[in-house]
């Protein structure tokens, strides 16, 4: 069925070249780098907020169980949904030289994966009921599965505007679709529609972002090409693919073992504690990611250039996540009893634990980052292997003590065997050695680990108000004070901190001459 194109074809397709050219994006590349990452750092706040009212309302309209059986069956959509992928949208912002008969092949090959993959996930459907023995769950998976296919017409268009680096249309794109969605599952809970108002959450934001990545990029897939040239870019994803697909088992293992021997309540309070930790290290991660992955394939021919972009990366977010990190630990019951209520008081000690390992996981996830960027899939479906078997041990370790046991397990694990054999593997090759992961996050380890002994020693004093807000605000207030001076009397601290001055005002003057 593959189409073989014709020379009037290709002649006919110049005029879709221009959306995979990069050279102007070089002599650009440090000041644009520095502001996509302050714009999408923004709309990230903004989603932030947005996603954590939209947090606070549903967990008082919604219970637990409602939560409980969204997660049984997001474990199978988590799943399905990276083949659907194949790392074919990675490949597409890395590739130096690209055409449209490639993208085209690539987008033919997403729809094809999305179709047959909805196919399995509705087959599927009686078995996960089964397993967990809850027959709502049939429909549940039915209405994910609509979204998968949905989600195949956006892969490629997605990739081509992080290609292109134009972080402005993204960051629209991302803001719109999770307030709309979120607008409609609050609705639908309000009616009583109960879980089925997260199922509806899904199906919309997914069809906002088809809108509007097809609005922003004009681009149009022409019929796919054999001998397009693809083949390296099909194992390079497949290899992308592997590692996801190990991380996805050992990510989610603690879900499905949860949900099949502890229920549905238990697995509703350890995911919404997941989730809730998760949530502002997404804010964080993710605009980086989208600026890093264009930024570092563009410069995977400078390796001295490479390692100092990606280190001054490093630094933004160990100085971002770990003091925030920390405050959410020590703080941890009374964020859960502030952000989701009463009914869920125990998700407070599994927020703590998995905290010990969220202090190190934002800086651990950069470094897919460098295996992709440097073409070293292979090295990191490999990766995928050894740390997914450390994570299934502590996690089936954990499991006879309930969630609780399962995320104080993992937490350990990750942080003290898992993370320091990542920083080993990955700078064994490539411009990134192993000591700069080290160097570069020592002093906001400093920080955050002050900062939380600090607001620890604090709490008591701080219990006298009995208003949730007013604790909070001041122990956030405490941990920001303390990591700024610890930083301030380091050196390394100092850098880091005159790093972020000059990139804000390099972003400042830059909008300054454009409004000009």
């Amino acid at each position: 069925m593959w189409a073989r194109a014709s020379n009037r074809a290709l002649l006919g397709d110049d005029h879709n070249e221009h959306h995979f050219r990069t050279d102007h994006l070089k002599a650009d590349l440090g000041s644009r780098t520095a502001r996509g990452g302050v714009l999408i750092a923004a709309s990230q706040g903004v989603k932030f907020c947005i996603g954590l009212g939209g947090t606070v309302i549903l967990a008082r309209l919604l219970t637990p169980v409602d939560y409980g059986l969204i997660g049984m069956v997001a474990i199978i959509f988590n799943f399905v949904s990276m083949f659907q992928y194949l790392g074919l949208s990675t490949a597409t912002v890395k590739w130096s030289d690209l055409n449209h008969q490639q993208v085209s092949t690539l987008f033919w090959l997403n729809i094809a994966l999305s179709v047959a993959i909805m196919l399995v996930t509705v087959g599927s459907a009686p078995l996960v009921a089964w397993f967990y023995k809850e027959p709502r769950l049939i429909w549940i998976t039915v209405g994910y599965a609509i979204s998968i296919l949905f989600t195949g017409l956006n892969i490629q268009h997605e990739a081509i505007l992080s290609r292109q680096m134009r972080f402005a249309a993204i960051a629209i794109i991302e803001v719109a679709s999770i307030s709309i969605g979120l607008v409609a599952a609050i609705v639908a809970a309000w009616y009583g529609a109960a879980y089925w108002s997260l199922v509806l959450n899904q199906l919309v934001m997914t069809l906002v972002t088809v809108a509007g990545v097809w609005t922003a990029c004009k681009w149009r897939p022409g019929l796919p090409t054999r001998g397009a040239g693809v083949r390296s870019m099909l194992a390079y994803g497949g290899n992308l693919t592997g590692f996801n697909v190990m991380t996805f088992f050992a990510r989610n293992l603690d879900n499905a073992l949860i949900g099949k021997f502890w229920g549905a309540y238990q697995l509703g309070v350890y995911s919404r504690a997941y989730q809730m930790l998760l949530m502002p290290m997404q804010q964080i991660n993710a605009p980086f990611a989208a600026v890093a992955v264009p930024a570092l394939s563009r410069l995977s021919d400078s390796p001295e250039r490479y390692r100092a972009a990606y280190l001054k990366i490093l630094q933004k977010i160990a100085m971002l996540t770990m003091p925030l990190v920390a405050f959410m630990i020590a703080t941890s019951d009374w964020l859960v009893l502030f952000l989701l209520g009463p009914k869920w008081r125990e998700a407070g000690s599994i927020f703590m634990l998995l905290g010990i390992a969220a202090i190190i996981q934002p800086v651990t996830k950069t470094t897919w980052w460098l295996f992709s960027t440097q073409g070293r899939t292979r090295d990191l479906f490999h990766w995928g292997i050894m740390s997914g078997s450390i994570a299934s041990l502590s996690i089936v370790t954990g499991l006879r003590w309930g969630a609780v046991g399962v995320a104080a397990s993992y937490a350990i694990s990750d942080l003290f065997l898992t993370t320091p054999l990542l920083f080993w593997y990955v700078g064994r090759q490539g411009p990134v050695r192993t000591s700069d992961f080290y160097r570069t996050i020592a002093p906001f380890v400093c920080a955050s680990l002050s900062a939380l002994a600090v607001v620890l020693v604090c709490r008591g004093w701080l219990e006298v108000s009995q208003h949730l807000m007013a604790r909070l605000a001041i122990a956030l207030a405490i941990t920001s004070a303390v990591s700024f001076i610890v930083l301030m009397a380091l050196p390394a601290g100092r850098l880091a901190m005159q790093n972020l001055k000059e990139m804000m005002m390099l972003f400042i003057g830059r909008n300054q001459e454009s409004a000009v």
